[in-house]
């Protein structure tokens, strides 16, 4: 038997909230942070799965609001990029409201 199993990833499940889903910019800010670990980050949503490092896979996993997703991790900063994923999305919301157009 090998003493080397394949790592178990690390598993969070969270809902988007964010009204408009995770397109264009929401995304974008959601790669950028994924990025920044070294730990390798997918997201799985109805039995697909998605690279979390790529814009193009989470535009392509249509993760609308009210969307139910796991994101795993693997990798030394497993855990940390999963707090910091979860935070990001529950935050993103607001982070729409700050930097949506002014009432003028």
């Amino acid at each position: 038997h090998s003493l080397r199993q394949k790592p178990t990833p690390m598993q969070r499940q969270v809902e988007i909230i964010n009204k408009l889903g995770l397109h264009a910019r929401p995304a974008a800010l959601f790669v950028q942070c994924v990025i920044r670990f070294q730990s390798t980050v997918c997201i799985d949503k109805d039995g697909e799965r998605y690279s979390a490092a790529s814009i193009l896979e989470v535009l392509a996993a249509n993760l609308d609001c009210g969307a139910r997703i796991t994101i795993e991790a693997v990798g030394p900063d497993e855990k940390e990029a999963l707090d910091e994923l979860e935070a990001l999305l529950r935050r993103l919301p607001e982070e729409e409201a700050e930097t949506g157009s002014p009432d003028s």
